[in-house]
């Protein structure tokens, strides 16, 4: 049975169920190529929907894998036919001081948003490992600063290992063009990437402790741990607000001034973000004792045996739901 267009519309299950099976991974590199979960899901989706109707002229010429990773990236450069850019706050200025008044919220589409470790990881603990250190925050920051064939072709070659004969392919492009093009993005990459890449390791007991010792520092509102926890040139980031605070002496001063606010929170742990440990954070309602509302999702980043980031993605209304995460929490009764 035809539509209108002539596209094949009576695809077997199997076929749809072949598409699904590639869907993490194709998440993981629409978002690494977008910088947003959100956009990442909305370009699965299209990608299905244009291979489910040319599926009749796919004819298994390529292996269904390499043919959805094709249409994936067209699919993202068509999203990213414009000049603007996610960034993180500390790539757009420099830090901020503590008593600095909040400026007003930047529009959502300016930011880096955090990944749902299930969006992008599946359930194969192998494929994790391989995949978390090029969805780290940093990483795909980094990789915005490419023009967007250039960060399709790093991604492609470096992240997913495709010879540059599969990249050329999926980009219509020549084999030597691929390669010229991804020395250019290695460069720029060595200039915008971050020496000191996130270590963390949730298998490793220390890691493990001092994310624990950040939670019960944080909750109790004791700025005097917390900032034995932290790296000396930490930072502290509020996506959409553009402001930023480096150091702990600094965050400290926020925590106990502007984010006083947060005084009493509660923290419950995700399954992570980006390969990173993360929070849903909800903080004291204002004026209903004993219950508490989202404030954001926390992600840390971890650089050994401290930490380096503190992101406070303050997007509440898209992201709680995109965690799993409940509208409020109350006292038991």
């Amino acid at each position: 049975m035809n539509d209108s267009s002539g596209s094949t519309v009576g695809l077997t299950p199997d076929v749809l169920a072949s598409f699904e099976g590639h869907r993490r991974e194709l998440c993981a590199y629409a978002y690494r190529m977008l910088g947003s979960s959100f956009e990442a899901e909305d370009a699965v989706q299209e990608t299905f929907t244009r291979a489910w109707r040319s599926y009749d002229s796919f004819e298994g010429r390529a292996s269904l894998r390499s043919w959805l990773y094709k249409i994936t990236t067209n699919v993202c450069l068509d999203m990213l036919d414009g000049p603007q850019r996610r960034a993180r706050p500390m790539d757009l200025s420099g830090p901020s001081r503590p008593d600095s008044p909040l400026p007003m919220p930047q529009p959502d589409y300016v930011w880096i948003e955090p990944i749902p470790n299930a969006l992008a990881f599946g359930s194969d603990p192998a494929d994790h490992a391989s995949a978390k250190d090029t969805l780290r925050l940093a990483f795909v920051a980094a990789c915005q600063h490419l023009p967007a064939t250039q960060r399709a072709i790093l991604i492609m070659r470096e992240v997913l290992r495709f010879s540059a004969s599969e990249t050329a392919e999926a980009l219509t492009m020549s084999p030597a063009s691929v390669n010229s093009a991804l020395q250019r993005a290695r460069a720029t990459m060595s200039k915008v990437q971050p020496a000191d890449t996130d270590t963390y390791d949730e298998s490793d007991d220390n890691q493990r402790k001092l994310v624990d010792d950040f939670v019960k520092a944080f909750e109790a509102y004791d700025m005097d741990t917390l900032t034995t926890l932290l790296k000396a040139d930490v930072a502290l980031s509020m996506p959409p607000i553009e402001l930023w605070i480096s150091g702990p002496e600094n965050v400290a001063a926020f925590m106990l001034g502007t984010g006083s606010g947060c005084r009493d929170s509660r923290m419950i742990r995700l399954r992570g973000a980006n390969g990173h440990p993360a929070f849903g954070h909800y903080k004291p309602h204002e004026s209903e004792a004993g219950v508490w509302v989202p404030w954001s999702i926390t992600v840390l980043e971890l650089d050994g045996d401290s930490i380096a980031g503190l992101n406070f993605f303050l997007d509440t209304e898209k992201l709680f739901p995109l965690f799993g995460l409940a509208s409020e929490l109350r006292e038991p009764a």
